[in-house]
């Protein structure tokens, strides 16, 4: 685990007895936060674990019911997030909130902007020259001051939030799934700033499911499971498979649980798909009851073949072959009366609607099912969803939950189960298991193991090689849009992964 070095041991933050309910739910119950000048405390724990809450507390999202908050020593009521920053807490969101069209210096004094004597003007000039400053001292001369943040990559986005952080004073900067959408690259990158920001006194809290970057970055770690606070251990102490015991309160002795299948015929083939603005010569099939893993680094093509398998996207020329007949993928529509679905990597833009109930949800592309003459038969669709609520183990009081409520992994077992119910022949799960808990991730390699047992053939699209090492039967691997490696499960290893990922197929030759 990571080394506990030059950490002050005078506390920045104390959150003692922390209370918290929603209607019907009790979020958080007394729960406890200790953190360190100049160091990382990572919080760990399950989706509905309570840690959203908790942060949405600190940086004054929502009001305790009880308990206090300490800063600096001092007890503080933080009423608002401007209140938050004011007092020195910053978040950097998962979901980056930035303002496209906003330059990078205008997003780094959005709220404090310098004014002109007249105090009723901006003065963008000195905006600019400020903004400047501030990089070249961050030692991010790379980045103009001027240029637009839809422009930017997702961890340049994050660093300027940082900037902004830096730029505000912040005391705490409370980071949420900061590499969920980064390259390898960049999560070095983004360590060697937090690393910085620990030399500078910045108390970081960390917030991730990814338990081996966790090691890397760790100091102390609290563990929270089912809104209650079960410890805080220093990172050094706590082995993964303890920190996994203690996050889901059972023991999870193989984290990849896949089981052996016996392979039918094959399902899908494509034969040397192009596309000219994204991939080329594209060849590969899968069997029923085939885990088909595919690898990659990010940018390399794997969702775009996907997307054009599935009729999302258009392609330039191949083929696709579905139970050995040819079929032309116009639409998705296409792809589901021959048995394709897929489960796309961005839950919430395309997996779900949270303003609908979970019944609405898997209901909605399935409503032919549900048919009576000119009518919809609402008792045949509750039970067909009760099923699929049942089935998957999704967490919440009804099927007319909001699904809006959930945690991520939950979501994504709505997600699941409303493709399920179409009972396909063949499922594209794209990073089905990013950004959510341990537990979670492990009921879906189980939800996977009962699919390809019905003779459902997978493809499983994933950034984390022990997950593909650990779940396929064949690996599939793309650089910049083309295949240049498929290994099997025997021959499969990390490091011929990732030297088909990086363009060096050569090496195998």
């Amino acid at each position: 685990m990571g080394v506990n070095t030059t950490v002050n041991d005078q506390l920045i933050l104390e959150m003692a007895h922390i209370h918290k309910s929603f209607p019907g739910v009790k979020a958080l119950d007394d729960v406890m936060l200790r953190v360190k000048k100049g160091s990382v405390h990572v919080i760990v724990g399950e989706n509905g674990a309570g840690k959203s809450t908790l942060m949405k507390i600190l940086s004054g999202l929502y009001a305790p019911d009880s308990g206090t908050i300490r800063l600096d020593g001092r007890e503080v009521t933080i009423k608002n997030p401007m209140h938050a920053r004011d007092l020195g807490i910053s978040i950097i969101h998962q979901e980056l909130n930035i303002i496209p069209y906003a330059t990078v210096a205008q997003s780094i004094f959005l709220g404090r902007e310098p004014y002109k004597k007249l105090k009723c003007l901006v003065d963008y000039k000195r905006m600019s020259e400020d903004a400047r400053a501030l990089l070249a001292q961050q030692q991010l001369e790379d980045i103009n001051q001027d240029t637009l943040m839809k422009d930017l990559t997702v961890s340049k986005c994050q660093v300027i939030e940082i900037t902004k952080a830096i730029a505000f004073d912040a005391k705490v900067i409370i980071m949420d799934e900061p590499t969920s959408a980064i390259t390898e690259k960049e999560v070095e990158q983004l360590f060697a700033h937090i690393r910085a920001l620990k030399a500078r006194g910045v108390a970081i809290i960390y917030i991730s499911h990814k338990l081996e970057e966790i090691a890397q970055i760790a100091d102390e770690i609290s563990v929270l499971r089912d809104g209650k606070y079960i410890g805080t251990y220093p990172a050094e102490s706590v082995s993964n498979d303890e920190l996994i015991s203690l996050m889901v309160g059972r023991d999870i002795s193989n984290r990849y649980p896949k089981e052996p299948v016996a392979w039918g015929d094959v399902v899908l083939e494509v034969k040397h798909l192009c596309s000219a603005r994204a991939f080329e010569d594209i060849s590969f099939s899968v069997r029923r009851g085939e885990i088909l893993g595919v690898s990659g680094l990010m940018g390399a093509g794997r969702t775009e073949v996907m997307r054009a398998i599935f009729g999302l996207d258009a392609f330039d020329s191949g083929e696709i072959f579905i139970e050995d007949k040819r079929v032309v993928m116009k639409n998705p529509h296409v792809a589901l009366e021959h048995g394709l679905a897929m489960v796309t990597e961005d839950r919430r833009r395309y997996g779900v609607t949270t303003i609908h109930s979970i019944r609405e949800n898997i209901a909605l592309p399935n409503l032919d099912m549900f048919k009576s003459g000119p009518f919809m038969n609402g008792k045949k669709e509750r039970r067909a969803v009760r099923e699929y609520f049942d089935k998957l183990s999704i967490k919440a009081p009804s099927m007319e939950t909001r699904s809006g409520q959930l945690s991520g992994g939950n979501q994504q077992k709505v997600v699941l189960a409303k493709w399920l119910l179409r009972r396909p022949k063949i499922l594209i799960m794209d990073e089905p298991t990013r950004g959510i808990d341990v537990g979670a991730k492990y009921d879906i390699y189980h939800i996977i193991n009962d699919l390809v047992k019905q003779g459902i053939a997978i493809i499983f699209i994933s950034s984390e090689l022990p997950e593909l090492l650990g779940m396929s039967d064949n690996i599939l691997v793309m650089h910049e849009g083309r295949m240049t490696g498929y290994v099997s499960r025997e021959e499969a290893t990390s490091e011929k992964l990732m030297m088909y990922a990086t363009g060096q197929e050569n090496m195998f030759a």
